[in-house]
């Protein structure tokens, strides 16, 4: 039996999520870091840009560093019934390569997934993932895929499994931000 070719099977989308802007305070370890107040005002931005581009998630990856774990929770607090969220100890401080792996682990009835991490593996994956011409892309728009962007990948595949290097098309790319309130 011949395995699924990529680009055949469902429409699926990887929405990868870079954590808020997090706080230094002194003596904390860097997995432990919180949102610092940019941050919390441009986590929930981030979760209205994804509900009003119709990209909530059936399931998110959420990496277990503090400053991941509540731009998940500022953002799914934006929509009115967030989906099951799997934090995920490897996704900290992980490359392209483990991202990956994650994100092939994900059950196949999942059509949109959130991946909320860290730099440089998540912009690595993207660049991966999305294949030539995107690097183009992000030096045009002057990003370097800052806190809180927001990458989309679509693909086609029958399973989580399929997905390859260079077989995503990169639809979407935006970095929200918060705003003061006064």
């Amino acid at each position: 039996m011949n395995a699924p070719r990529p680009g055949t099977g469902p429409l699926r989308r990887l929405v990868v999520l870079r954590h808020a802007k997090s706080a230094w305070p002194a003596g904390v370890a860097d997995h432990d870091r919180p949102l610092a107040p940019r941050g919390r005002r441009d986590a929930p931005a981030a979760g209205r840009v994804l509900a009003e581009a119709d990209l909530l998630p059936d399931l998110a990856l959420c990496s277990t560093a503090v400053r991941a774990r509540q731009t998940w929770e500022l953002a799914a607090a934006q929509w009115g019934t967030p989906p099951a969220v799997r934090l995920d100890a490897r996704l900290y401080a992980a490359d392209a390569p483990d991202l990956l792996a994650a994100v092939r682990e994900v059950p196949g009835q999942v059509g949109t997934l959130l991946l909320i991490g860290h730099n440089p593996g998540l912009e690595e994956l993207v660049l991966e993932l999305a294949g030539d011409g995107v690097d183009d892309t992000l030096d045009r728009l002057g990003v370097k895929f800052p806190t809180s962007a927001i990458a989309v990948l679509a693909w086609h595949g029958e399973s989580w499994q399929t997905l390859a290097p260079g077989t995503a098309l990169l639809t979407e790319l935006t970095v929200p931000r918060g705003h003061k309130h006064r």
